[in-house]
């Protein structure tokens, strides 16, 4: 059984360079163990990245203990939904690949808000 995106077809990599996703397997993939929701795939923007340091969440600084090599500008990551949903609410959300994104982030956003931000580039 394939996993499905928020549009209902085939989930499709988000990103191997980086290498993202909870299993970091490029797929906005998840599980039962995957408390974070890592569901949405995003191209972060410089802003988006400012916004979630001073939330807590440095997503710039490489972390080898944790296989992150740290993240710039234009690079694609699967973020979690609630982070993206925060992001949202404050005016900073990065833009979605839709094709990417797990279906299951629809429990935290609607597929509306995920449309409003959607990624016009190439998906891969």
């Amino acid at each position: 059984m394939s996993t499905k995106n928020v549009l209902g077809t085939e989930l499709v990599p988000c990103s191997y360079d980086p290498l993202t996703g909870y299993f970091r397997d490029g797929c906005c993939n998840t599980d039962a163990t995957d408390l974070g929701s890592h569901l949405v795939c995003v191209r972060v923007t410089g802003e988006f990245l400012a916004f979630s340091a001073a939330r807590g969440n440095d997503l710039s600084t490489p972390r080898p203990e944790h296989r992150f090599a740290g993240l710039k500008p234009g690079d694609r990551w699967c973020l979690c939904a609630n982070r993206w949903r925060e992001a949202l609410e404050a005016g900073f959300a990065p833009p979605v690949i839709l094709e990417s994104t797990h279906a299951k982030a629809l429990e935290f956003v609607t597929l509306a808000q995920l449309e409003k931000h959607r990624f016009l580039g190439a998906v891969h």
